[in-house]
């Protein structure tokens, strides 16, 4: 069939398998020239792992440490009446170039919040691999249905005491306008978004892996996390989201607890700012790095997620000096680019300037939108979407 994008507001419907294979092949030659990441992972599990940082890291260490990789996440494949989704796609491409280059690459599809995804994970290591010596948590996910207690939980995006308003911008139109979000009225919404957005379900993860005995000596694990600028406080990191992240970044000290006999370490890694399905839906956010991008670009640091984590990895997880570089509170900072003082001088001086009229000229819109439907396998050069597309993609460790 031929595929095009359709867009409901910041969700594209549709999604490419061509669109998506290339895009692994971009992303695994990006690896493939930065060169060998010296006594990086061998083994490794990312929960998480179909899309945006979650399939970075597992190319990142299948590519660049030439890492068996198992890969969770939760996707669809196509259906009579439906296309598979960008993860399934990822997915099935990542696993094939692996396969191609003599990797071993296996992925279990299903809620990773629930028990049963975690034991059909540990069998798998139990099997294959024996021991993990890395774990990426990169899950994002708007609900949560607690293994124990069976109850759902949903997150909300929202500030928190007061009501928050500033500029955002409809990216698909190019419209900057006001907004004003209203805050959270009852402290279970803020409990809710901690359940499903903070740290519980990675210490269970951890918890059950050791328990089941396939964590390896020296084990690492990371979750990934974003702070961003005062500019975005209200309505990320002192909003309903940041509680969820403090929740996250708390799970560190109980983490290293649980692996001190093991001699392990648990990171969280800040990240940059990136085009995701999730920061398209935040207010204010697009508008922020659209003109990030802007500033990063023309100083030539501007970095997507493969970029991202080849840095993590390489520069920080495993560094050469064999010490993992950390903030004052113990955080990777893989953010530490778009936090520079000159470049948050710069997105102040556009963010106080920007209209309608005058996006363009002070913002890369046009490469936030890009990017986002890249993210679905559209805009990707050398594909032709207009070719009769084979939407019928298989997992080949799944089908």
């Amino acid at each position: 069939m031929i595929i095009q994008p359709r867009t409901r507001g910041f969700i594209c419907l549709t999604a490419h398998p061509a669109g998506a294979l290339q895009t692994m092949k971009n992303q695994i030659a990006y690896i493939k020239e930065k060169g060998t990441i010296e006594n990086g992972p061998k083994k490794v599990l990312v929960i998480g792992a179909s899309t945006g940082f979650g399939i970075a890291s597992r190319i990142t260490a299948a590519f660049g440490s030439g890492a068996a990789t198992i890969g969770v996440f939760f996707e669809k494949p196509s259906s009579p009446s439906k296309l598979g989704t960008a993860g399934w796609y990822n997915s099935a491409a990542f696993e094939q170039l692996a396969h191609a280059e003599g990797l071993y690459a296996k992925s279990i599809n299903g809620d990773a919040f629930s028990d049963d995804i975690k034991n059909q994970t540990i069998a798998l290591i139990k099997e294959d691999l024996k021991e993990v010596d890395l774990v990426i948590y990169s899950v994002a996910s708007p609900r949560r249905t607690h293994p124990k207690t069976g109850e759902t939980y949903s997150s909300v995006l929202k500030p928190i005491g007061a009501p928050f308003s500033n500029k955002t911008v409809d990216f698909h139109t190019g419209v900057v306008s006001d907004i004003t979000i209203q805050p959270v009225d009852k402290q279970e919404d803020i409990d809710n978004t901690v359940a499903v957005m903070g740290g519980e379900d990675w210490i269970m993860w951890m918890e059950a892996l050791k328990e089941a005995g396939v964590l390896a000596a020296g084990v690492k694990t990371v979750a990934y996390s974003y702070i961003g600028p005062e500019l975005t406080f209200p309505i990320y990191r002192n909003g309903t989201i940041g509680q969820a992240k403090n929740d996250l970044e708390a799970s560190v000290i109980k983490i290293n607890k649980l692996l001190e006999e093991k001699k392990g370490e648990a990171y969280v890694s800040v990240n940059k700012a990136l085009v995701t399905q999730s920061s398209s839906a935040i207010p204010v956010v697009p508008l922020y790095i659209s003109l990030l991008f802007k500033v990063m670009k023309e100083k030539n640091i501007h970095e997507g997620t493969i970029e991202q984590m080849q840095r993590l990895f390489a520069d920080r997880l495993y560094s050469p000096t064999g010490s993992v570089p950390v903030d004052d509170v113990g955080r990777i900072r893989i953010d530490d680019w778009e936090m520079r003082e000159d470049v948050q001088k710069e997105v102040a001086e556009k963010w106080n300037k920007v209209t309608t009229e005058n996006l363009s000229e002070l913002s890369d819109i046009e490469g936030y939108r890009k990017e986002f439907f890249q993210l679905f396998g559209f805009e990707i050069d050398g594909i032709d979407y207009d070719a009769d597309t084979d939407e019928n993609v298989k997992i080949p460790s799944i089908d």
